[in-house]
Order: structure tokens, then C-alpha cells, then sequence
């Protein structure tokens, strides 16, 4: 029906502009830009300096395509670092390019088995049957989604010169506001039933990303990779905490030695993982068990499409308990080359994190 919407606005442009009066062809260029504007958005291939290509990143891709043939997935087209903790597949384009992101903050605290854990996880949204991602699906989705931005109102705080409006036009912005409310109270309804008539088959899918990730890296790593979730709040805790403390610092006055001048601050951006690692390394067991109790309780996820992470965590532990260990590994020449290929990239968010 989406679709439908989409085509026969673009279908009555055109025939407004080729079959039409003068009158009516002005009309049909109005159409044809609303057209436009409701087009599906598909994504775009990510550019910038935060993306590795294969030249410069070979051994970070080596084990991506490792892990993605284990899956039974295609190999990656592009890999983007970011700063969130999370990691991300999809497909963007026309062309259906594949995109991993990958979140520097989660991947500084997972170690190497669960750096594949995380790595098989997110290859198998490309074969666990997410229909949520397909191309007619997710591009419908993303088309209502654009339809609310476009017709929910701005917001309604005072505007410099609004006390000389008349009040005729005060009573048209306001019918037109409240008629914005109702069609995007209309698209919002629609998009909360999609998410209603998909989210079992969503959350079905992720289970079985899960089980994947047990597969390539074995129970134990995905366990830790996924328990690494619930510590969001910790990491985010300890990044302000150490921005703070590098606010805070004292710099060295000119009087003192250039060489004392010139060392690296202990908290420097090239030691801000370290700090972090130490930080999640630190905490206790029994903060485990009461972050385990209380995604249990709240039923916590890592955002409304995942299922609670607790029933994931007790899958992987279920899935891990049917034997047979990793099937992909990494040797310590690749997690080194990994290592120095993300140096640059761990630098720059680092800096950037710090800088708040």
C-alpha cells in the first residue's frame, strides 16, 4: 500500500504534466516534488574518514569475510567505525551494498573471541530470514517513517514577529497544525502496527543471530559479548568520568621543562580504551548479577527490535551447553594487524570522545 501511494503520486505527476492544461501542469510539478519527497529512502553507502576499505584494512576484513562465510553470508562491501556502543549490518542502495558498523567503544571492551561473537551476530542478520530487512519491507518502513517527519509539526514555542500576525493567519496556521497532527498521528499508527505484526518474526531472528554468533566463536564468547551489552551505562559512566578528569587536568606551565611539557597525559586519547577496559575490568560480579537481574526485571533490550537481552544471554547459554567450539578463530599475528589497522581510527574517536 506504501508503494501504491508512492507510484500513483509519481504516475499522476506525469500525467498531469504530459496530458495536461498549463494550469494542470503546474499542478503536476507540485505532485511530482511530493512524489519525490515520499520516495523510500534506502541508505546511502557511508563516505568519510571513519571508513576502511579493503586496501587499508585487510586484516580486519580478512576475518570479517572468515566469519561471513561461516554464516553462509556474502562478503562485506564496506566497514565504518563509529563512536556508539553498538555494532550494525544492513543493505543500502539500489545495489543492496552491504555495511558492517562497528562501534569502537563495544569493540575496545570485548576481547578476541567475543570481537567474532559480536562479528557472527551481525553477519547473520544477512541469512536469519529478518523480513523487517528485506528490500519491499524495509523500504516501505523507511518511506513511513519519512511521511511522519514530514508531517509532524514543528514546534509550537513563540516565534520573533508572531504578536504582529494577523489573527486570520493565526487561525490558518493553527488549523494547519492541527491537521498535521492527525495525518502524522495516522502514519505513527501505522508504523506502531507494522512493528506490532513484525516483532515476533524480528525478535525469532535475532534469537538466531544468536545462535550463529555461538557457532562461530562458541558459547562462552557470545555469552561475554552479549553480557558486554548491559554494561552501556558503565562505559558511558567511565568516558565522562575520564573527560572530567582531562578537563579538569592542570597544564604544564612554560616555565617547566619542555620535556615534562611535551609527555603524555595519562589521560591522553591514545589511552582512553585502557582506561575504559580497566574501568569494565573492575567491575564487580555481583554488579553482573544485579545488571542480569535487572534486565530480567525490566525486560531490558538493547533497543524495542532486540529481545530482552537476559532470554539472549540464556540462549547462548543453552546453545554453547550442545558442545562443538569455535569454528573461527584468530590468530595473534591477525588480532595484531587488526589492532594497528584501527589504530588511526581509535585515536580520532578517542580525541573525539574526550572533547565531549
Amino acid at each position: 500500500m506504501i508503494h501504491l501511494v508512492t507510484v500513483g503520486t509519481f504516475a499522476l505527476a506525469l500525467w498531469l504534466l504530459i496530458a495536461g492544461t498549463v494550469v494542470q501542469r503546474c499542478i503536476g510539478a507540485v505532485v511530482l516534488v511530493i512524489a519525490v519527497a515520499l520516495r523510500p529512502r534506502l541508505g546511502r553507502v557511508p563516505k568519510g574518514e571513519n571508513v576502511l576499505d579493503r586496501a587499508g584494512a585487510p586484516a580486519l576484513y580478512g576475518l570479517a569475510d572468515k566469519v561471513a562465510a561461516e554464516v553462509g553470508a556474502r562478503p562485506v562491501d564496506v566497514i565504518r567505525i563509529t563512536d556508539e556502543f553498538n555494532a550494525s549490518y544492513g543493505l543500502v542502495g539500489l545495489r543492496r551494498r552491504s555495511v558492517l558498523r562497528i562501534g569502537l567503544p563495544l569493540w575496545e571492551v570485548l576481547d578476541e573471541r567475543q570481537r567474532i561473537a559480536l562479528l557472527g551476530h551481525e553477519f547473520g542478520h544477512h541469512v536469519n530470514g529478518d523480513h523487517r530487512r528485506s528490500f519491499w519491507l524495509y523500504s516501505a518502513t523507511s518511506a513511513l517513517w519519512a511521511w511522519f517527519d514530514m508531517a509532524r509539526p514543528g514546534h509550537d514555542g513563540h516565534v520573533a514577529g508572531w504578536d504582529d500576525v494577523s489573527l486570520l493567519v493565526r487561525l490558518g496556521t493553527a488549523l494547519g497544525r492541527l491537521v498535521l497532527r492527525g495525518v502524522a498521528w495516522v502514519l505513527y499508527q501505522g508504523l506502531v502496527l507494522f512493528d506490532r505484526l513484525t516483532s515476533r518474526a524480528g525478535q525469532q531472528a535475532e534469537y538466531h543471530s544468536d545462535t550463529l554468533a555461538v557457532r562461530v566463536a562458541g558459547g562462552e564468547a557470545a555469552r561475554g559479548m552479549l553480557s558486554a551489552l548491559l554494561l552501556f551505562s558503565s562505559v558511558d559512566t567511565a568516558i565522562h568520568r575520564i573527560r572530567a578528569e582531562e578537563r579538569g587536568r592542570p597544564r604544564v606551565g612554560r616555565a617547566r621543562n619542555r620535556r615534562a611539557a611535551d609527555a603524555p597525559a595519562p589521560s591522553a586519547p591514545e589511552l582512553l580504551w585502557e582506561r575504559v577496559r580497566e574501568h569494565v575490568a573492575a567491575v564487580p560480579a555481583a554488579e553482573h548479577e544485579r545488571l542480569l537481574r535487572l534486565s530480567a526485571r525490566d525486560r531490558c533490550a538493547v533497543d524495542g527490535s532486540h529481545p530482552p537481552t537476559h532470554l539472549r544471554i540464556a540462549l547462548a547459554e543453552r546453545a554453547g551447553d550442545g558442545g562443538g567450539g569455535a569454528t573461527v578463530t584468530a590468530t595473534a599475528a591477525e588480532t595484531a594487524a587488526i589492532a594497528a589497522e584501527l589504530a588511526p581510527y581509535r585515536a580520532r574517536i578517542a580525541a573525539d570522545l574526550l572533547a565531549g
